[in-house]
């Protein structure tokens, strides 16, 4: 076994190692989301965690390590003797982003189902993982289904498992920890809620500490044993405070004046329910175990709010993280009764909080921007002649699913039909090459007429390759939804593009629930741009749609154009994604030698590949030459008035597109 990078030589990161050391001392906390950029020891900080964890007494023999102490009545592979026990290290259990549910939950286990006739569970990583660390690098790409599950066992410290004519209830208490870049994308709120507490990492702008890390890690590479060996003290020391806090933890007196303190901060932060409340009151006591305290002090609460309260307090997945630390002082200190310490320590009131996320850096409104004047026209930016200043987005809506045409075989979404790995059961079919997902009534029917021929004298089937057949399955993709809007003078674009925003910004809202993918391309002047490009990341989409600028001629073929480049790209990519093009624009084609004429090969493209798309016509005045419309027969789709960009008309988009498609396809 290689030797792991202690943990107590990590540089920097203090706040991730207490979040981790506090959930070593009281799992009941909920685990830790790690949050950040590439390269900042986050895995690192979290496979040397294992390390430090005291040894726990097994049940020998057991595969889900029961306690001999007092063994688990429901565990499957009891009932046990107390006699029968062993002591091990804590275990690290990691789970892969491609996991299966089977992997994670266990399953029936097939093998002996077929060849002894007997029904059988076969533990998952749940399992493996009781009593240590489940680890999942990534955890924003894991599938909603799968982190539900996990999420649901480490809350009640239990995994139910019926399928399969399986029925098992067995402990799965771990330690949760997941890290992620949010550049990749975003948990769902309802998730994110789930963790116990979060932790922000970057990288230090020190160049000092900088110079320490690399040097740590050089000599950490040289030699990993002797490396190990100078900082075995340290870890020593850690390992037997854990132990330390965790005897002490249940002494800790949560007081009246210190839950009264926890209640008004997440009131005064409008988190939903009540579990924060009650996470903060776990950290709050580990806390002052830590310290090697019996009260709970005000120091204690303030520290639990940072770490407990700053993925909860988002109200929608356009706001930053983050806590305002001068209202949390604040409020901790207006709630502070007579007997609780007036000193919050050196970290309390006035202690160098900083602005709220949502304010500018001197906390006005230093990210304005210019509006329209006084007479409703749109005022010019310093950028140059024609150019107007970015068009506030309007308040973004619920939307109705936009769905593309067919049956795919994209990435599990909650969008369009696709055949997936999960989702309800259509059938079965021969494998072609690896078998998956056995489907086991139907490989059984296969079998049964030719067990007197095999010679079958036991309980089990005499299977054969041709025996096997595999689940087919139908669930939901996520799609790729690409907005190429027209931000040229002649669409009078600040009030159109307003809207056009808030829409955008509804259906990133509505991809980032149905984890999709939702791209922008705007062409203006004399050249088209990927504003945004496709992404899951709603924080960046937003943070583009804000300042995107209009003014200048139409170079419509130069928009279509890099929208092609975009899905051919995307396409090489994520292959089995599918797209579906949504096309703003008056139809005018101004930019360029003969534009009419290019902008029209151009979407003849699209039509050729036969991609759903739809071009919302946004010509307006009484006089319509209805270039929208020739432009949407070229690309092979549909044409709206922009009037019909709302709500209830987005799926009224869809549902014309599909007809167009199955029309074109027959």
């Amino acid at each position: 076994m290689s030797t792991r990078f202690p943990f107590t030589a990590v540089v920097g990161q203090q706040d991730l190692q207490l979040a981790l050391l506090l959930n070593a001392v009281a799992p009941n906390i909920g685990g830790v989301l790690v949050r950040g950029e590439k390269g900042t020891a986050k895995s690192t900080a979290v496979r040397a965690l294992a390390a430090l964890l005291p040894e726990v007494e097994v049940v020998a023999g057991c595969r889900f390590s029961c306690d001999p102490a007092s063994p688990d009545p429901a565990c499957p592979d009891g009932p046990h003797t107390v006699e029968a026990a062993e002591a091990r290290a804590a275990r690290m259990v990691e789970l892969p982003v491609g996991a299966s549910e089977d992997r994670l939950v266990g399953a029936l286990d097939i093998e002996r189902a077929l060849a002894e006739g007997v029904k059988a569970f076969e533990p998952g990583l749940l399992a493996a993982a009781n009593r240590g660390i489940l680890y999942v690098d990534e955890v924003n790409l894991l599938h909603d289904h799968l982190v539900d599950v996990l999420l649901d066992a480490a809350a009640m410290g239990a995994s139910y498992v019926e399928r399969e004519g399986v029925s098992v209830r067995h402990a799965a208490r771990f330690l949760l920890v997941g890290t992620m870049n949010p550049e990749e994308g975003e948990l769902r709120p309802q998730l994110l809620d789930r963790f116990g507490l979060t932790v922000e990492v970057a990288a230090s702008r020190e160049p000092d500490q900088r110079v320490e890390v690399v040097r740590r890690r050089l000599a950490y590479d040289d030699d990993p044993a002797g490396f190990a060996a100078r900082w075995a003290d340290e870890e020593s020391a850690v390992r037997q405070r854990i132990v330390a806090a965790r005897e002490l933890l249940p002494k800790v007196r949560l007081g009246d004046g210190a839950l009264k303190q926890i209640a008004a901060t997440c009131a005064a932060f409008e988190v939903d329910g009540m579990r924060a409340d009650i996470v903060m009151a776990r950290t709050a006591t580990a806390l002052a175990a830590w310290d090697g305290r019996s009260d709970v002090l005000a120091e204690d609460v303030r520290q639990a709010a940072l770490l407990a309260l700053p993925h909860r307090r988002r109200r929608n997945p356009f706001d930053a993280p983050g806590l305002d630390e001068d209202k949390l002082d604040q409020t901790l200190e207006e709630s502070a009764g007579e007997d609780d310490d007036p000193d919050p320590g050196p970290d309390g009131p006035g202690g160098g909080g900083q602005p709220s996320p949502d304010e500018g850096p001197q906390g006005g409104d230093a990210g304005a921007r210019p509006e329209a004047g006084d007479d409703g026209e749109p005022q010019p930016t310093p950028g140059g002649a024609g150019e107007q200043a970015p068009a506030r987005a309007a308040e973004p809506f619920r939307t109705k699913a936009l769905t593309v045409p067919g049956v795919g075989a994209g990435a599990a979404g909650r969008r369009s039909r696709a055949r997936t790995e999960r989702g309800r059961t259509t059938g079965a079919l021969r494998p072609r090459g690896a078998l998956t997902k056995l489907h086991l009534a139907a490989t059984v029917r296969a079998a049964a007429p030719h067990q007197r021929a095999r010679g079958r004298s036991g309980p089990g089937l005499v299977l054969r390759r041709d025996d096997l057949r595999q689940a087919a399955r139908e669930g939901r993709e996520g799609n790729l939804v690409l907005f190429v809007v027209d931000a040229s003078g002649s669409m009078a674009a600040r009030q159109r593009m307003s809207a056009v925003k808030g829409a955008v910004l509804s259906l990133l809202l509505d991809a980032y629930q149905r984890r999709d993918k939702v791209g922008l391309v705007t062409f203006r002047g004399t050249a088209a741009e990927v504003a945004l490009p496709p992404t899951s990341s709603v924080d960046a989409a937003a943070a583009r749609l804000e300042s995107l600028p209009t003014g200048g001629r139409t170079p419509l073929a130069a928009g279509l154009l890099k929208a092609h480049d975009v899905l051919r790209v995307e396409r090489l990519r994520d292959p089995s994604r599918r797209a579906l093009l949504v096309v703003v624009t008056d139809g005018r084609a101004t930019g360029g030698p003969e534009p009419v004429a290019l902008a029209g090969r151009a979407a003849r493209l699209f039509g050729a590949e036969s991609v759903a798309s739809v071009v919302v016509d946004c010509e307006s005045g009484p006089v319509r030459l209805g270039l929208a419309g020739r432009l949407a027969e070229e690309l092979g789709g549909t044409a709206v008035t922009l009037e019909e960009l709302r709500a209830d008309a987005i799926a009224g988009l869809v549902r014309d597109v599909r007809g167009t498609t199955s029309r074109r396809a027959a």
